[in-house]
C-alpha cells in the first residue's frame, strides 16, 4: 500500500510516517519512481509505534525495542525490555517527587519570608 493509504488506515499523518522512516522505525520499499510502498503488516507496526510513543517512549528507545517483536507478536524479550523501561520511569518519578518536595520547602520558606520579613533560608543548614 502507498503512504497515503497507510496514513488513512492508521490515523497517522503522512509526515509522521516519513519521520518514522527517518528514525528507522518503519521500512518502505520504493518503486522505480521513488514512491513508498508498505506491506499489510505495516498497519499493525505503525499502531505499535503509536502505542509506544503514547506511553512516553522516545523514538530511540522504540528502535531498540523493535527487534523484540516477531511478526507483530510480543516476545519475552520485549516484555523484559518494557519492564526495564517502566522501572527507569518509576525511578525518575521518585526523583521528581523528591525535587517537588524540596521545592515545596523552598516555597514554604519564601512564604514565611513574605509574612514575617525573616530572611529566606534563616535557620536552615
Amino acid at each position: 500500500m502507498r503512504i497515503g493509504e497507510l496514513a488513512a488506515r492508521t490515523g497517522v499523518s503522512v509526515r509522521a510516517l516519513r519521520y518514522y522512516e527517518e528514525q528507522e522505525l518503519l521500512v518502505a520499499e520504493r518503486s522505480r519512481s521513488g514512491q513508498r510502498h508498505y506491506p499489510e503488516s505495516a498497519v499493525g507496526h505503525v499502531r505499535l509505534i503509536q502505542q509506544l510513543f503514547s506511553a512516553g517512549l522516545s523514538s530511540r528507545t522504540i528502535v531498540e525495542l523493535m527487534p523484540y517483536t516477531a511478526d507483530g507478536r510480543a516476545t519475552p524479550e520485549l516484555l523484559d525490555r518494557l519492564s526495564t523501561e517502566r522501572d527507569r520511569v518509576e525511578g525518575r518519578i521518585t526523583e521528581l517527587v523528591g525535587t517537588r518536595d524540596r521545592l515545596d520547602s523552598v516555597i514554604t520558606g519564601v512564604t514565611s519570608n513574605l509574612r514575617t520579613g525573616r530572611p529566606c533560608g534563616a535557620g536552615t543548614p
